[in-house]
């Protein structure tokens, strides 16, 4: 891992997100939980944020583009690696995974938080004994053609590119992170779309005054790419 990271590995049995929530108090900013699975890329990360609650959210979009941006440098050229709003990821059209995030309960929403953590699965490996046609909407990193990538490369592609969305969002401020995450939902014609400062996504069509926001908060409350009984992405 980078200088900035720290390195926690667990088991396969382990969780990474919800073992990341645990010790973030501790362990502060830059540990990264990595679990090491064969058909899953599972890991989460500690962000402790200056700003106030409300508004530090926003960074799971960087998040976002990160994991995004891991997928893409592995991706062959003819594959679209896209976002659905606010935490899935496809890869032309199959759901591979996504993002959550947590933070204290506890936490004021006009006070930074204590910590933030970020934490992603990305289907790396089709387990199951079922034909491809079984489970039409979902795939796996090496259905897609994605060769030798798996856990260990897809979670330090990772770490690299959000540290550049990171740097991006202290120089050029969140309005370039809020760009390349929304260039990675699929377009929808006549449709503008911007992330407010909460971190919600407003939507507008073109010649209409009136708008439709989606909370951020309420979203993050359940991924809607998590099975909970899997423990992992949908099929």
């Amino acid at each position: 891992m980078p200088p900035p990271f720290t390195l926690v590995r667990l088991r396969e049995s382990g969780d990474a997100f919800a073992y990341a929530c645990r010790i973030a108090p501790e362990s502060g900013a830059g540990t990264l939980v990595y679990v090491g699975r064969f058909d899953l890329a599972e890991f989460a990360v500690v962000l402790e944020p200056a700003e106030p609650l409300t508004t530090a959210r926003r960074a799971f979009y960087a998040c976002m583009v990160a994991l995004t941006d891991a997928l893409r440098a592995h991706a062959p050229p003819t594959k679209e690696v896209a976002v659905g709003w606010p935490d899935s990821v496809r890869i032309d059209g199959g759901l591979v995974g996504g993002g959550r995030m947590a933070w204290p309960t506890s936490a004021d929403e006009d006070e930074p938080p204590a910590w933030l953590v970020f934490g992603a699965m990305i289907r790396t490996v089709v387990m199951a004994d079922h034909d491809p046609g079984v489970y039409p909407l979902a795939s796996a990193l090496d259905q897609e053609g994605f060769g030798e990538a798996g856990a260990v490369q897809v979670t330090e592609s990772f770490v690299r590119h959000l540290m550049r969305a990171i740097d991006n969002w202290r120089v050029d401020g969140f309005d370039s992170v809020a760009r390349e995450y929304l260039s990675r939902i699929p377009r929808e014609r006549q449709t503008l779309r911007r992330i407010d400062d909460c971190g919600d996504l407003v939507t507008r069509r073109t010649g209409s005054d009136t708008t439709e926001r989606a909370d951020l908060v309420k979203a993050l409350a359940s991924p809607s790419w998590l099975d909970p009984t899997l423990g992992g992405p949908k099929r």
